[in-house]
């Protein structure tokens, strides 16, 4: 069949019309024939089987009965009226009701016609009653395109009070079937089909809507999944293969005096093996003819700033300029405090630039960076800005790339005749599936070992009951000179509630640890910057040995003396915080410790998150944790929610078909960049018609 007829406007298909066809678009997002295809049921119901009235139980389920109306009667009750119909079998009786649209039903039902009805089924005054049934006439059930087990399709509240119910989309779909006469174009060469004994396209999309059997409703719903991941993952890899061919990267074809220098006599310590790994992934790219587009991931304390100065370092060596861009002045200032004292003993220029930096200031940078003087810039989205100029940018590192929306990073890109070359840095362990579908079009480095020295945090969960014993030994780690954190859950639309937990929290502390053997910090939400910062401050500079706080110490706080993390009402927060804020001790080379701290009341996620974080300190693995219990779009925060906006595969539960998907469009790329060779022409043509019709942008938002 051609793409012209599934490109068909809704509107036209028998049964449709304007006023639906505009409930059909608003509510279920259908403009197309196509649209209407691709809405794939959400399950099954079971109708193979026919009960008797004998036969049913008080057990509330979805049954199916023949029979016929002996008697029709409309009931007044408080509000308005009921219609009751006596429906009957060889075996008994039972009621029909309904409660809305009572005359059209009345002028529609035949008596002492055959019918079959289907619905819940209800005991109610000594008798069994099927509020609003589907029903059809037996005559009719037995001549249509029905299978076995019954398609229920995604629906709203909008559609079924105005009469799209899950029958009426079901007899829009049979009229696409019988118009289409279940001619669909193959869309997958006949190689992947063989290879992976697909079924065919057009057996596929009938059996998803009418199923001969499970089992060919299990092959279906896996061919059709294959495919939708097949073709994100083939136009991602694409994209990367265009972007290399196209986008020409400036060459740094030597690693000169400032990267070697610093390898040899500055170097702060051994790198690790996957540090060592990830350097030699990004020499590569920049010695390439391509613009470097990589995505490093590494966990909380793994070493990702020392790759991203030795990075920066090769650019300086060919001559360009590099800027390092954070999400939060804390954040920015913290890369230049830990890269300053390396630029100076390098002789390399270095500066800062965040919404604080005086006017003057800012003059001197902005000239500074168009003469060239200026080597290494640090910064916040002031970065941005268009009156920042460099004289030749060749490298821009983005950290926490998912707080940036894609057109601020698209700045940075213009802020050259060329675009330099982007590193984009995360400490959030995103899981291998989600990065092949969100970053699929970045090449990915990961690092995934700590540094030599460090040892792993101590995880442990205690009830609010063991709180002395929990003080006893805060009390030890003191004694051996190290500092604590105690954290309380900030979640806004309790704010006041939270506010007061921190209070009594601080106030049983300072009780516990008195003056003036203790000195305790307090930082929170409601402070005034200078009066945090002045906390901060002490804590950092050890004269204080508690930091009582709520969450705003989770980015950017380096205190390596710092050797526990009590985190109270644990259960409030989410797998990845929980990682986040542990991953704020352990700096140092000393033994340190998280402690959960939970009421007994847990619901099982909360169980599950507190297992998992006992358990293990690998990052990935609490990302694939938290993959499944919260799904892709809360796990990418607001700005990519609905990540994934997939009608038929789902990347948690079909990680697997991913896996297989991403690896065969690969392959063929590899051996067909253009999709030249005669086998690929189905897959040459979907693509050209996604391309057209539907960009993977309408998949990944």
């Amino acid at each position: 069949m051609n793409a012209n007829f599934l490109q068909t406007p809704i509107e036209y298909l028998k049964g449709v019309g304007p006023n639906r066809a505009d409930l059909l678009k608003k509510e279920l997002g259908i403009f197309t024939f196509q649209d209407l295809i691709h809405l794939f049921p959400n399950r099954y119901l079971d109708r193979t089987k026919y009960y008797n009235i004998s036969e049913l139980q008080k057990t509330n389920a979805d049954i199916q009965i023949k029979g016929r109306i002996i008697h029709l009667k409309t009931v007044e009750q408080k509000r308005g009226k009921r219609l009751v119909a006596t429906f009957k079998d060889d075996t008994g009786q039972m009621e029909l009701v309904w409660f809305r649209g009572i005359k059209w039903i009345r002028d529609n039902l035949k008596i002492n016609e055959s019918y079959v009805v289907f619905g819940k089924v209800n005991w109610f005054q000594n008798t069994f009653s099927m509020p609003h049934p589907e029903m059809e006439l037996l005559s009719v059930h037995e001549k249509s395109l029905r299978s076995a087990m019954q398609p229920v399709y995604p629906s709203t509240e909008k559609l079924s009070s105005s009469g799209i119910t899950n029958k009426v989309i079901n007899t829009l779909m049979q009229q696409l079937f019988l118009d289409a006469q279940n001619n669909f174009e193959e869309t997958l060469s006949e190689q992947v089909l063989n290879e992976l004994k697909l079924i065919p396209k057009n057996r596929a999309l009938f059996n998803i809507h009418f199923p001969e059997n499970s089992e060919l409703l299990a092959k279906s719903q896996y061919r059709l999944k294959f495919e939708e991941l097949f073709y994100i993952q083939l136009q991602l890899i694409r994209k990367n293969l265009i972007h290399k061919s196209k986008i020409k990267g400036f060459p740094f074809p030597k690693v000169g005096a400032y990267f070697n220098t610093f390898f040899k006599d500055h170097l702060p310590f051994e790198l690790t093996d996957a540090q060592k790994r990830v350097i030699k992934e990004i020499r590569s790219d920049l010695g390439s003819q391509a613009q470097m587009n990589r995505l490093l991931q590494g966990d909380v304390g793994s070493g990702k700033t020392i790759v991203a100065f030795m990075s920066m370092l090769i650019a300086l060596d060919n001559g360009f300029q590099a800027c390092l861009m954070a999400p939060t002045e804390i954040l920015s200032v913290q890369h230049y405090n830990s890269l300053i004292e390396w630029c100076n003993s390098l002789n390399i220029s270095i500066s800062l630039l965040t919404g604080s930096t005086t006017t003057s200031k800012r003059r001197e940078i902005h000239e500074n960076l168009e003469n060239g003087n200026l080597q290494l810039l640090i910064g916040t989205h002031a970065l941005l800005e268009d009156k920042v100029k460099f004289k030749s940018l060749g490298l821009a590192i983005i950290d926490e790339q998912h707080r940036f929306g894609v057109a601020q990073r698209s700045k940075l890109w213009h802020k050259n005749i060329s675009p330099p070359h982007i590193l984009v840095m995360t400490a959030t362990p995103i899981p291998r599936t989600l990065a092949m579908s969100v970053y699929g079009d970045l090449d990915i480095s990961i690092i995934d070992e700590l540094p030599p020295g460090r040892k792993d945090i101590k995880t442990v969960h205690r009830f609010d009951a063991n709180r002395l014993k929990v003080f006893r030994f805060l009390k030890d780690e003191i004694s051996k000179g190290r500092q604590v954190y105690i954290v309380y859950p900030l979640i806004q639309e309790s704010e006041a509630l939270d506010y007061k937990d921190l209070m009594d929290g601080y106030e049983s502390v300072v009780r516990e640890f008195p003056l003036p053997e203790y000195q305790v910090s307090i930082v929170h939400g409601k402070m005034k910057p200078a009066d945090k910062d002045y906390e901060m401050d002490r804590f950092v500079k050890g004269e204080t040995q508690i930091m009582v706080a709520t969450t705003v110490i989770e980015v950017g706080v380096n205190v390596p003396n710092a050797s526990v993390m009590v985190i109270e009402s644990a259960e409030r927060f989410g797998l990845s915080q929980l990682h986040q804020l542990r991953g704020r001790v352990g700096r140092g080379a000393e033994q340190s410790y998280c402690i959960l701290m939970t009421s007994h009341k847990l619901t099982h996620d909360a169980r599950t998150r507190l297992e998992t974080m006992v358990r293990t300190n690998d990052g990935f693995e609490i990302a694939e944790t938290d993959l499944k219990l919260r799904g892709p779009g809360d796990l990418m925060g607001t700005q990519q929610s609905g990540v994934l906006n997939l009608r038929i595969a789902d990347i948690v539960k079909d990680s697997e078909i991913l896996k297989i998907a991403r690896s065969y469009a690969m392959q063929i790329l590899k051996s067909d960049p253009r999709l030249t060779d005669p086998q690929n022409a189905p897959i040459k043509n979907t693509y050209a018609q996604l391309a057209k019709f539907r960009n993977i942008w309408n998949y990944i938002s």
